[in-house]
């Protein structure tokens, strides 16, 4: 489990592309979003750094937590 706060995530919108990102990672990645926290956990084998910049690519300025 892997766990990345994500500063600025404020809508389902926001949900959606970090979903999207990160499925196109690994298709059969576990996530949760928790919104009021901006912390998204991810069950998967995708290394760090790689959902880090798939996230960024994303326009999303996540950092590992």
């Amino acid at each position: 489990m892997q766990s990345f706060n994500i500063p600025g995530m404020t809508c389902g919108h926001c949900k959606s592309t970090i979903e999207k990102a990160i499925l196109e990672l690994d298709g059969s990645a576990k996530i949760t979003i928790d919104m009021d926290t901006q912390n998204v956990d991810v069950d998967t084998q995708t290394d760090t750094g790689v959902i880090v910049a798939a996230l960024k690519t994303a326009g999303y300025d996540a950092s590992p937590i």
